[in-house]
């Protein structure tokens, strides 16, 4: 995204030098070079991270209830030698949700790990199934483990899975995923009236360089893509056009 808006600016700079357009261009190319550098050096995806994510950087001990539920929330698959695995961003997920599991079967008799995602990528089985399977090798009762398999994208994994939730009647739910992804995600469970304590399985760092990196620039879209699903909530509840909300609880 930052990579086409910059390329987008480098064309418009060209163009109005041709048209002889001179204070035009050289505003837009400094516009370019400010950009190249904000972003790429470091400072822009910075900020952008850490609005996102700060909140969630210290995991607070989890006060269990009686009947408790962790919400596993899919970050895709991949297709590798003709069978789906999760993707990188997966595997951190899914070692914290089987850790806060085992933590909580040390003092309640009912944990339960909801897995949400569908086959969004086409990759053969959905995230869901995916995800199970390796939930089943580190050990966790497969009797404890409840599959949302239907769900494309983060709006349906809330939706879905918040009437899981509601059909066992869990008044414990944490909520697993990235750092930078809960703050959307625990926005859309509050929305279906489900208020989760959210855990970060990951933390996200850019990084501080005299010259510009991919790496940030990366970074900078996965941030991007994150507030815009924040203001398209904001914007479609202003325009009645997300579904109806749900009943708060207590969890």
């Amino acid at each position: 995204m930052t990579l086409l808006i910059l390329a987008v600016l480098v064309l418009l700079a060209t163009c109005c030098a041709v048209l002889k357009w001179n204070r035009t261009s050289r505003g837009l190319w400094l516009v370019v070079v400010t950009l190249l550098l904000a972003l790429g050096c470091g400072p822009v995806p910075i900020w952008l991270l850490d609005r996102l994510q700060s909140a969630y950087a210290v995991k607070h001990p989890i006060q269990w209830n009686k009947r408790n539920a962790i919400v596993l929330l899919g970050a895709g698959t991949e297709r590798v030698a003709g069978a789906a695995e999760p993707i990188t961003f997966a595997y951190a997920r899914i070692v914290e949700a089987a850790g806060l599991y085992n933590d909580c079967r040390k003092v309640a008799t009912e944990c339960k790990i909801i897995v949400s995602g569908g086959d969004a990528m086409h990759n053969g089985l959905p995230e869901a199934t995916v995800y199970r399977n390796y939930l089943f090798k580190l050990g966790i009762d497969a009797t404890d483990i409840l599959l949302e398999s239907d769900s494309m994208n983060t709006w349906q994994n809330v939706q879905f899975t918040s009437m899981i939730l509601e059909r066992y009647g869990a008044d414990r739910v944490v909520l697993v995923s990235s750092g930078i992804h809960l703050k959307r995600s625990a926005l859309y469970f509050a929305h279906f009236g489900v208020f989760a304590t959210p855990v970060r399985a990951d933390y996200l760092r850019a990084v501080w360089s005299v010259l510009p990196l991919s790496y940030n620039f990366a970074l900078t879209d996965f941030a991007l893509h994150e507030y815009i699903g924040i203001a398209r909530y904001h914007a479609y509840n202003f325009l009645s056009w997300n579904s109806a909300r749900g009943r708060s609880n207590d969890a």
